[in-house]
């Protein structure tokens, strides 16, 4: 009979493969509130990778989580809002952000907290204004234009170099993998046995079998290529 693929055993939701999100600081956004705020505590999660901060602000009694830019400190003050000032931490609508200015956390869609732009070091940057859009330079060194209603918080990112330091051995990476409960290591099909995988088996790395199923395929064969339009090199 086999055993179930791995996409079939996460299906199942057991805390196996779920995230352990009950040991993350919490989710963040950009303030909703409006006006002065001010970072009381630096914070580490080990759901995400730049450092975080805790900013109190005076019309809120429970401080709100926020991404920490480079250079912020404990006792620092944030603005949020149109009417705050170009810096580092403050949270602006991107009609109200000049060009050349570095921003993270940028919004998708005005309202929706921030989805671009949130890894550690990351940075982008506003290119031009004009009536159809905010222009905006991304890491990936493509331009993405935005509603100019669309907010974003002011500065790099903190904990730039992290991606520098190797892992030097697979336990490291381990550790770190498992801090977000992530499968680790990943195998490929054909290195395993036929009860595990439709391309497990005989030989390793040889197939035996095409890598193309069909869309009307069980959940126990649908792998590879999933009905696709094309395959081969694109000449």
């Amino acid at each position: 009979m086999g055993k179930n693929l791995i996409q079939q055993r996460r299906g199942r939701g057991s805390p196996t493969y779920r995230s352990a999100s009950f040991k993350f600081e919490g989710e963040v956004r950009l303030y909703s509130q409006q006006g002065l705020g001010k970072v009381i505590e630096l914070v580490h999660c080990a759901g995400h990778s730049s450092p975080l901060m805790r900013v109190s602000f005076a019309n809120e009694s429970v401080p709100v989580l926020g991404f920490a830019p480079d250079g912020i400190k404990v006792g620092d003050f944030i603005e949020s809002g149109d009417m705050a000032s170009v810096r580092a931490g403050n949270v602006l609508s991107l009609r109200n952000i000049p060009e050349g200015t570095l921003i993270h956390n940028v919004e998708l869609r005005p309202g929706d907290g921030g989805k671009l732009v949130r890894v550690s070091g990351a940075s982008a940057r506003v290119v031009s204004r004009g009536e159809e859009g905010v222009r905006v330079l991304l890491p990936s060194r493509k331009e993405k234009l935005f509603l100019p209603a669309c907010r974003a918080a002011v500065g790099v990112l903190a904990g730039a170099g992290r991606p520098d330091k190797p892992f030097l051995k697979a336990g490291t990476r381990y550790k770190k993998m498992r801090a977000r409960n992530k499968l680790y290591p990943r195998v490929c099909g054909i290195s395993m046995n036929a009860v595990d995988h439709p391309f497990g088996g005989k030989c390793s790395h040889i197939k035996g079998r095409p890598t193309q199923s069909p869309r009307s395929a069980p959940p126990g064969r649908k792998v590879g290529k999933i009905a696709p339009r094309r395959t081969g090199r694109k000449r």
